[in-house]
């Protein structure tokens, strides 16, 4: 874990994020701004807790060469929240939004902010326990630990002063705590899972983004299911809003596959149990080739079943579908058939020359591999840019399949599963970098993701219309705009350690400013309600463009859900 200066440059940019957010926040809002203050300012004491222990990163296992991102890492989705409920506290009354809503929001809010905070007291723990400062420093550390304890109670206290009016029975505020807590929990044990299950592939900062939005994600999906089957569970019920057949279908997809390693594995210890008995006299190799073929007949076989059986079980159990949810895909697309097909056909035919051309260049051409990393930035643009603009709901669905492809394909690398593994294997890695390993290639997951989070996490109700398109324009058009001019004409850098350039900064944020005032005009005639300043633009362009310059963490997870927040203000 690289040591980072006390006031460095990621540590400004993140100051001059959450300045933006607080100084956008209403009044009825100020609770809520409080506990995002608290939030970072213990964020910052553990990240400087972890950069100065010798323990950290032998503890942790996080990636070796890049700070731990803690600060950047605890208030990223927090902020994309409040923000989120500042803009619809703003539409609340003028656009037939109703309370719940607001209340809903906020209690995401607190949701992703209470993750975040437990788990920051897990690492803080955690460091204490593996701490080998020398007694000279025990005065600090008494100091440090005093106010990590006064943030933690006065946090409490916002969070109890924050719910008890919005509860109408002391009973159902203790619920909601309980609730939180239980989030905080869950989020603390799931980011020492991350950082030990996949060692050196992620910093504890980005393994706190990760699981703090698994927590959140995956507790909304369990508050759903209890919604619907337990009528009792009213008391929990934290939503993400109107929950769709879009949306049921994407979560029961990710279930069936985060289930899949654990069936595949007990098929595995079963068969490795009775195999002997069934052929005892069977030859070591006719052995691994039988076995090769029987994983990957069982592989497959356990993907069909999760897929089509058990998953559609439980999203019709909590969504009506008038017909099978995969027959459901079908019948969506033929609402539109013209469109949608077409625009099938159009990614299919991107896909198949995208990869044969860039496979063939990584193999044949001396190119750099950043800059052939950035070429899909550019694909990712000319497939998703046309589909946001005339076909947002069946974006939505196309990404959630994506995703479950690439989490699908992902599974077959790393277990080598015949016949595809081998061939996966080859190709992806084709194309990593210094933050992708062997047992976890990160890489199109986050540029997949950058682009979808916006899109999901955007209001129906929106008055700022450029922010489902925050992943494309700043990974499509900025980040790779900065990577190429930077690469190729850079020469002052932004700092001695680090690549990034003031040239390719600059034409980053100019590039992201130039493709937003050609698509403003596009959208006021498509009927979008345009209320965003250019000065409200410009910092948010400008925010996120220094943040990709500075940051050592992963910035296609970050940058989108930074800028996608700064738009909402």
């Amino acid at each position: 874990m690289a040591k980072a200066d006390l006031c460095n440059g990621e540590r400004f940019v993140v100051l001059m994020f959450i300045s933006r957010v607080l100084f956008s926040v209403p009044s009825s809002l100020l609770f809520e701004a409080f506990g995002l203050g608290l939030l970072a300012v213990t964020a910052l004491f553990v990240e400087i807790s972890a950069e100065r222990s010798d323990s950290a990163a032998k503890r942790f296992r996080a990636r070796r060469g890049a700070s731990s991102g803690i600060l950047l890492g605890a208030i990223t989705l927090p902020a994309v929240m409040l923000s989120r409920s500042i803009q619809l506290s703003r539409l609340h009354g003028l656009h037939g939004v109703l309370i719940e809503e607001v209340e809903n929001i906020q209690l995401q809010y607190w949701t992703s902010s209470v993750s975040c905070f437990g788990a920051l007291i897990f690492l803080l723990l955690s460091l204490r326990r593996g701490s080998t400062l020398s007694n000279h420093y025990n005065w600090r550390s008494n100091i440090g630990e005093k106010l990590g304890l006064l943030c933690v109670m006065a946090y409490v206290l916002i969070c109890c002063m924050t719910l008890s009016p919005k509860s109408s029975s002391g009973l159902l505020t203790g619920s909601k705590l309980f609730w939180l807590f239980c989030h905080g929990l869950a989020c603390s044990m799931l980011v020492w899972h991350v950082l030990q299950t996949f060692p050196s592939c992620a910093s504890i900062g980005e393994a706190l983004l990760v699981s703090s939005g698994l927590v959140v994600y995956f507790g909304d999906m369990l508050a759903h299911t209890l919604s619907k089957t337990v009528p009792v569970s009213n008391m929990f019920h934290i939503v993400w809003g109107k929950q769709t057949q879009i949306s049921t279908f994407m979560q029961g997809i990710l279930l069936g596959l985060l289930l899949l390693p654990l069936l595949y594995k007990n098929i595995l210890k079963i068969w490795d149990k009775f195999s002997p008995l069934i052929r005892p006299n069977t030859s070591v190799a006719d052995e691994n080739i039988n076995g090769g073929i029987w994983r990957s007949i069982a592989f497959h076989v356990s993907l069909a079943v999760l897929l089509t059986l058990v998953a559609p079980v439980w999203m019709e159990a909590v969504q009506e579908f008038h017909l099978h949810p995969l027959l459901w895909i079908f019948d969506f697309v033929l609402e539109e058939p013209l469109a949608r097909l077409a625009l099938c056909s159009y990614w299919i035919l991107i896909i198949g020359a995208s990869v044969v051309r860039f496979y063939n260049i990584s193999k044949h051409c001396k190119i750099e591999r950043i800059l052939l990393r950035k070429y899909y930035h550019l694909v990712a643009v000319l497939m998703f840019l046309p589909a946001l603009l005339f076909q947002p709901k069946f974006l939505d669905l196309a990404f959630g399949a994506a995703l479950a492809v690439f989490l699908a394909l992902e599974i077959i690398r790393v277990w080598r599963i015949w016949p595809l593994g081998h061939f996966v294997h080859e190709f992806m890695n084709a194309f990593t970098d210094h933050r992708d390993s062997d047992s976890l290639i990160v890489s199109h997951f986050s540029l997949l993701l950058g682009c979808a989070l916006p899109r999901w996490l955007s209001l129906e109700v929106n008055d700022r219309p450029l922010t489902p398109f925050a992943g494309i324009l700043s990974l499509g058009i900025g980040d790779t705009m900065a990577s190429v001019v930077g690469h190729k004409y850079g020469v002052l850098r932004w700092s001695k350690r680090g690549k990034k350039t003031v040239e390719g900064t600059a034409a980053g944020i100019t590039s992201v400013l130039l493709a937003s005032s050609a698509l403003l005009p596009l959208l006021a005639s498509s009927g979008y309600v345009l209320s965003q300043d250019w000065w409200s633009l410009i910092s948010a362009v400008t925010v996120s463009g220094l943040l990709e310059a500075y940051t050592a963490q992963l910035d296609n997870a970050f940058i989108p859900l930074v800028f996608y927040s700064l738009l909402c203000l």
